[in-house]
């Protein structure tokens, strides 16, 4: 692994234009529990029936229960190596866009601007009745959080099942994918789409593609590099060189 990693490094140092998509693994390094390796269970409750609009619609105070559950979590965890390897990068990048999977805030909270979050971000807010949008990280938003400017019922900003990603957000990640030169893909599976096509939108448009992730997916054979292992160990190494 050590003469892929000097050969991409040689790569990353030399690149204009990086894209990078993260996935659920770098987060589980900080802690985050994943929906699909806790099997999807909270309280007896199939994840998949508690976050939906249905759900919201029929039992909006069950989904923010578990939505406070989930800011009770995450609110305990903090960045990691491999979160602050990307600010690294970003900075010595011309042409920098990070897309991730991931609602926790960490690359936020890391430092990361150039961020596409495709599914939303758990300590945003929107109201159903005015659309205002709103960060709150409070830990705690109560049973049934009402909108400070029209009282209107809020909902957590995040994708839903069920629900269409924001097409603005999926222009701009495809967008980056098929005009970087080099894309990382970190810490996810490769299975859910439409992020699990960004891979072949970069490497349709001559890009070099690199997945790191603790263990081989689905879209290995067809990447230029693989790298296993723990994102927080190897994207350090990668940016080491950047001061």
């Amino acid at each position: 692994m050590e003469k892929n990693i000097n050969e991409l490094k040689e790569i990353i140092a030399s690149s204009k234009r990086i894209t990078v998509l993260t996935g659920a693994g770098i987060s589980a390094e900080s802690g985050v529990p994943t929906f699909r390796g806790s099997g999807g269970i909270w309280r007896n409750y199939q994840v998949t029936d508690v976050a939906t609009p249905q759900a919201f619609a029929r039992d909006p105070e069950l989904v923010w229960e578990f939505y406070n559950w989930r800011r009770d979590l995450i609110n305990k965890v903090t960045f990691n190596p491999g979160h602050k390897a990307l600010v690294k990068l970003e900075k010595h990048v011309n042409d920098f866009t990070l897309i991730t999977q991931n609602v926790d805030g960490l690359h936020r909270e890391a430092g990361s601007r150039s961020l596409l979050e495709i599914h939303g971000n758990l300590w945003e807010v929107k109201c159903t009745k005015c659309s205002l949008l709103t960060m709150d990280r409070s830990q705690n938003m109560g049973k049934l959080p009402k909108c400070s400017q029209c009282g209107g019922l809020l909902r957590p900003h995040v994708v839903w099942f069920g629900e269409s990603l924001d097409p603005d957000i999926i222009h701009k990640a495809i967008e980056a994918s098929q005009n970087c030169e080099l894309m990382l893909i970190v810490g996810t599976s490769g299975v859910v789409h439409p992020a699990a096509s960004l891979a072949h939108q970069a490497k349709a448009g001559g890009a070099v593609v690199a997945e790191i992730n603790i263990e081989q997916t689905p879209q290995s054979g067809q990447m230029d590099f693989v790298l296993t292992g723990p994102a927080g160990k190897i994207l350090p190494m990668l940016v080491e060189n950047f001061n």
